[in-house]
């Protein structure tokens, strides 16, 4: 374990992870803008096959509950991925609720990221066993016995399980502060398409239009939410799904709001005033507990960083005077 610590801390494999970093760094800095893609019409393309699969889906449950009174039919994904999942049975063993949650909070919908969830938690284990021998035993040379190096694989390999989760965490974390940024604004135009005359439905649909510009992620999540007051039964369950997807307390306390001025016929447009002055000054309470957090943060980079060169600079002059430095 010592001879690890060294090697770790040794400065050739510093200069390596550094070296890969920077070579990683550089091929993305290049490849980015290359692939980069019209998210907008990407999104709004998916929501509006959400859509017809929500009409598509509730005409067949109609069609089925009017002819045999039996539950709606589903179609799952076919491919390796699902022959995967059926012969190691995990669907039985991973499937959850919850999951299904945390995988329609980083955006992914259906059954088919579910399925390759699952997948990829039985797929990245021994992916990255394999790749960590390889890059251990081949791309560099650790002066270790054999039964380390596959101790260590063995390791990333443990830790290759736990890589979706982290990065489906990742994801619907970006993805709820992009929603919880845009979403006071989102509160006031819908106050104001409200009070105009319009409807519900119209109001979240001229909403998600209109804040596409600022955050795609609410604009799909709104046009998800219009297509639901449009085709389920209860109106109720359209608003409980947008508080589930997006996981934030400003919108499950919205969503509560509206559920409640449905049921007591309450006016919505006064809820709505209501709820758009609490987010905005949530909003700006977190923006001022970011700047009251500023100072401590700065203290650190201030004494490493300044105060050295701010000695040098004024010590310089009387060192070398002292020295008798021409």
């Amino acid at each position: 374990m010592l001879d690890f610590a060294n090697m770790i801390m040794g400065p050739e494999f510093l200069i390596t992870i550094l070296a890969a970093i920077c070579s990683l760094a550089t091929i993305l800095t290049f490849a980015m803008p290359l692939l980069e893609r019209d998210r907008v019409t990407q999104r709004m393309r998916v929501m509006a096959v959400e859509r017809d699969k929500l009409r598509s889906a509730r005409l067949a449950e109609m069609a089925i509950a009017e002819r045999t009174g039996g539950s709606r039919l589903r179609q799952a994904p076919k491919g390796y991925v699902q022959q995967i999942v059926d012969a190691l049975d995990l669907k039985s063993k991973l499937d959850s609720e919850e999951l299904r949650n945390q995988l329609k909070s980083a955006g992914f919908r259906g059954e088919g990221p579910v399925m390759t969830f699952m997948a990829f938690r039985v797929i990245m284990p021994p992916a990255a066993f394999l790749v960590t021998l390889f890059y251990i035993f081949l791309v560099i040379d650790l002066e270790y016995p054999p039964i380390i190096k596959v101790l260590m694989a063995l390791g990333v390999g443990f830790l290759g399980f736990y890589m979706p989760n982290v990065f489906i965490q990742n994801i619907a974390g970006k993805r709820k502060l992009s929603i919880e940024q845009a979403f006071p604004d989102s509160l006031d135009m819908l106050l104001i398409c409200v009070q105009s005359g319009m409807s519900v439905e119209a109001a979240f649909g001229k909403v998600a239009r209109e804040i596409t510009v600022q955050s795609v992620e609410l604009a799909e999540e709104l046009s998800l939410t219009t297509a639901e007051l449009s085709y389920l039964p209860d109106r109720r369950m359209a608003y409980e799904n947008l508080a589930k997807r997006t996981g934030l307390e400003g919108v499950k306390s919205v969503c509560t709001a509206l559920v409640q001025a449905e049921r007591y016929g309450t006016p919505v447009g006064q809820a709505l005033r209501v709820m758009a002055k609490e987010n905005r000054d949530i909003r700006m309470s977190k923006a001022e507990q970011k700047a009251a957090a500023l100072p401590p943060k700065l203290t650190v980079p201030m004494i490493v960083f300044f105060l050295p060169v701010l000695f040098i600079a004024i010590l310089s002059p009387a060192i070398i005077v002292t020295l008798g430095w021409n």
